[in-house]
C-alpha cells in the first residue's frame, strides 16, 4: 500500500527530577547535601532511511513517545538519561508542524536525522546549591516536560526523471519500455492510482536515473480533481519531465490542448515546475496512418520533441540516451531555499518576558520564566523562596506590579497556576 501524507503526534520524555538528600554517615562530621540531578529524558528523531518507500507504517501508530530521564538519588547518584526515540521514514520524507504548517525539515539524504521533539532537561538535585553561605539546601527542581509536538509527514520521492500526462497516454508503458518496473497497465483511465518508480540502465555509459510515473493528471487536478492533485508533489523533486502526449488522439482529445491544458496545471499547483525542463513525448506512433498530426503539432508547441512508441518500444532507447544527456548538467533541485543540513534544531522561543491580565488572573509568559516554574516544586520552602528570588531578578515581580497585582491573585505561568503573596 502507497501512502505519502500522515499526521503523528510525538512527545519527548520528561526529564527526572532532582533529589534532596544529606550525607549521613558514621564519623563523617558536616556530610552537607549528596542529592543528585535527574536525567534527561530522551528526545524523539526522524530519520531517512532508504530501505522504506512509503509511509505505511503510520497508518495505524500516531503517537511516539521518548523515554523519560530518572530521577536522582542520594549519594550524588544522577539519574539514568532517557533512551530517544528513533522513528525511520522513507528519504524525501518533508516534516511540517501541523499547527502552523512550517516547514521543519526536508529530509532528502539517507541518514539525515531531525530532532522532532526535544526531551526536557532534568532537574538539578540539593547538592548543586549548596555555597559557602547555604551549606544545608533543602531545595531540589523538577525536572522539565519533555516538548510535544503535532507533525504532518509528506513523502516526495526522489526521481531524477517525472512522468507526466493524460490518463491512458502511455506512462505506464512508457515506464515498462524503459526499465525493469512493471506497473499495472490497461485500456481505461485511472488505471494507474499510485506512482511508480522505475530504474533506467544505461550500460555503454555506466549510467543510471530514477523515473517516476505520476498517475491522474487532469484538467483541474491542483484543485483536487481527478488524482493528479494528490501526487503532483512528487514532481518537485525531478529535474526533467516526460511529457507524453497521446498523438493519435485515441481518446479523442486535441493533443496541442492536452499539452497546454497539463502545463497550467503544473503552474496552478507550483509555479515552480514551469521552470523544469521538459522533452515532449509524441507517443503511440505507431497507430498514425500519416505524419499530419505530428506536423500540426509541432506548429503550434515550442519545445524538444520525440516521437516513440511506447508499446513497441520504438525511439525508446533514443530518449533514454537522451534524458541522461541532459541530467549530467542539470543540477539537483532543493524544495526549499533553506538548507537544513544534517542535522536540523528547533527554533527556541524569544526570551522576552510579557505579563497580562487574562480574565481575572495574570498571566506570564517567555521561555525563561516558564522553564524556571516548571522546575520549581511549589510544595517545598526553599524552592519557592528561590523561584520568587529568580523571578525578581529577572524583572517579573516588577511586571506584575506595573499591571497593578495584588496579594490574593491569581497568577499563571505555563501550565502553572498559583496565588501571589
Amino acid at each position: 500500500m502507497f501512502i505519502d501524507y500522515v499526521t503523528i503526534n510525538v512527545q519527548a520524555g520528561k526529564g527526572g527530577n532532582g533529589a534532596v538528600s544529606f550525607r549521613r554517615e558514621k564519623y563523617v562530621p558536616r556530610g552537607g547535601p549528596d542529592g543528585g540531578d535527574g536525567g534527561h529524558g530522551g528526545s524523539v528523531f526522524l530519520e531517512a532511511s532508504p530501505e522504506l518507500n512509503t509511509l505505511v507504517s503510520f497508518r495505524y501508530k500516531k503517537v511516539f513517545r521518548a523515554e523519560p530521564g530518572a530521577n536522582g538519588a542520594g549519594g550524588n547518584r544522577h539519574g539514568k538519561n532517557g533512551a530517544p526515540l528513533v522513528i525511520k521514514v522513507p528519504v524525501g520524507t518533508v516534516v511540517y508542524d501541523d499547527e502552523t504548517g512550517r516547514i521543519l525539515a526536508d529530509l532528502d539524504v539517507p541518514g539525515q536525522r531531525f530532532e522532532a521533539a526535544r526531551g526536557g532537561k532534568g532537574g538539578r538535585g540539593n547538592a548543586r546549591f549548596a555555597t559557602p553561605v547555604v551549606r544545608a539546601p533543602k531545595n531540589a527542581e523538577l525536572g522539565l516536560p519533555g516538548q510535544q509536538r503535532k507533525i504532518r509527514l509528506e513523502l516526495k520521492l526522489m526521481a531524477d526523471v517525472g512522468i507526466i500526462g493524460f490518463p491512458n497516454a502511455g506512462k505506464s508503458t512508457l515506464l515498462a519500455a524503459i526499465s525493469a518496473a512493471r506497473p499495472k497497465i490497461a485500456d481505461f483511465p485511472f488505471t494507474t492510482t499510485v506512482p511508480n518508480l522505475g530504474v533506467v540502465y544505461l550500460r555503454e555509459n555506466n549510467e543510471s536515473f530514477v523515473v517516476a510515473d505520476i498517475p491522474g493528471l487532469i484538467e483541474g487536478a491542483h484543485a483536487g480533481l481527478g488524482l493528479g492533485h494528490r501526487f503532483l508533489r512528487h514532481i518537485e523533486r525531478t529535474r526533467l519531465l516526460f511529457h507524453v502526449i497521446d498523438i493519435a488522439a485515441v481518446e479523442g482529445r486535441d493533443p496541442v490542448e492536452d499539452y497546454h491544458s497539463i502545463n497550467r496545471e503544473l503552474v496552478r499547483f507550483n509555479p515552480r515546475l514551469a521552470e523544469l525542463p521538459q522533452i515532449i513525448v509524441l507517443n503511440k506512433t505507431d497507430l498514425l496512418d500519416n505524419p499530419a498530426p505530428v506536423e500540426r503539432f509541432k506548429q503550434h508547441v515550442d519545445g524538444e520533441i520525440m516521437e516513440i512508441s511506447a508499446v513497441a518500444a520504438k525511439g525508446t532507447e533514443r530518449l533514454v540516451y537522451r534524458a541522461a544527456e541532459l541530467l549530467r548538467d542539470l543540477p539537483r533541485r532543493s524544495l526549499f531555499a533553506v538548507d537544513f543540513g544534517q542535522q536540523v534544531l528547533n527554533i527556541e522561543p524569544e526570551e522576552g518576558i510579557r505579563v497580562y491580565r487574562d480574565g481575572d488572573a495574570f498571566r506570564v509568559e517567555g521561555r525563561r520564566v516558564e522553564i524556571l516554574a516548571a522546575k520549581t516544586d511549589f510544595n517545598n520552602d526553599e524552592s519557592v523562596a528561590n523561584f520568587y528570588r529568580m523571578a525578581r531578578k529577572i524583572g517579573v515581580i516588577d511586571l506584575l506590579r506595573q499591571q497593578g497585582i495584588k496579594s490574593g491573585d491569581t497568577v499563571i505561568i505555563g501550565e502553572r497556576e498559583f496565588i501571589y503573596e
